[in-house]
């Protein structure tokens, strides 16, 4: 039996909803004891379709097709199946991040920023995306090769508008290691950049967002490897997920096996990180510095 609250939708994410949707929908199936090719046959769909319902590659399931599911595998109870249709209804939801389509890689990261409880965030080249000051993002499009003025202007937009999770109502709680490069490569001169550290300073100070600089003398250590970051969300039927960013796309990992590396990693780097009133102090000396350039 699946009950109400174990499918609430208090969430703000319709990938989220999407999600808890398919796995209650395996769940559901299997507590029948029905296999994949069993519900085709009974439904009369192929086993594709059913196979992309409970992996969330469908991302609009017809209330029809959801009761017939239901009665099939004898989910009758009226509150659980009124839950589930409004998993159903609120994936196809849109936030805000969908007016900036045309920008984004894709609509996952802002979606899932929007719902998550905690961020953990490893970056080696650049600030992370969430503390960026406009010219500062500006300067990072320009240096990506990018020359349509309309769209790095969009692209800049976006990126702001995912700043508000972190001085909403109920804020994101961010934990963000940065290596220390990332305070002296001087993106978009040193105007700019002062202007960015300030910033940076500021949001470390902030009760949700801590910033914790790996400085060089570390040396090697365990995130010598792409810049990543982890999502943590506050409904038990969420699983924590991975983002890793590549060049033209990113990458979303939620299954224990992939993401457990990941938090083992981010566990390590903090631990090798300076504390906070240091990082404070190495931010105030980059801080320093390049304003003596300007």
């Amino acid at each position: 039996m699946i009950h109400d609250s174990a499918v609430s939708t208090a969430a703000h994410s319709p990938s989220l909803r999407l999600r808890r949707l398919a796995c209650h929908l395996r769940r559901a199936r299997t507590a029948a004891g029905l296999t994949t090719p069993q519900v085709a046959a009974a439904m009369r769909w192929s086993v594709g379709k059913i196979s992309k319902m409970e992996t969330t590659e469908s991302k609009r399931i017809k209330p029809d097709d959801l009761d017939g599911l239901l009665d099939l595998y004898g989910i009758d109870d009226p509150a659980a199946r009124e839950a589930l249709h409004a998993l159903a209804r609120d994936a196809r939801e849109r936030g805000w991040w969908a007016k900036y389509r045309d920008v984004f890689k894709n609509e996952v990261l802002p979606d899932l920023e929007a719902e998550a409880a905690e961020l953990r965030s490893f970056e080696s080249q650049v600030v992370p995306g969430l503390l960026q000051t406009p010219a500062y993002a500006e300067a990072i499009f320009l240096g990506g090769l990018q020359t349509d003025p309309h769209r790095i202007r969009r692209r800049v937009e976006a990126r702001m508008a995912r700043r508000e999770i972190l001085t909403r109502f109920t804020p994101v709680r961010l934990k963000a290691v940065i290596d220390e490069s990332v305070l002296h490569r001087h993106v978009g001169g040193p105007r700019v950049m002062a202007a960015q550290l300030t910033h940076l300073l500021n949001m470390a100070r902030t009760p949700n967002v801590e910033v914790r600089v790996l400085t060089y003398d570390v040396g090697a250590h365990a995130a010598l490897t792409a810049p990543f970051m982890i999502l943590g969300f506050p409904h038990p039927a969420d699983p924590t997920i991975v983002c890793v960013e590549t060049l033209n796309e990113a990458l979303y990992l939620d299954s224990e096996d992939d993401v457990r590396p990941y938090t083992a990693t981010f566990d390590v780097v903090e631990r090798a990180a300076a504390d906070q009133e240091r990082s404070d102090a190495l931010i105030e000396d980059a801080l320093y510095a390049v304003g003596r350039l300007r």
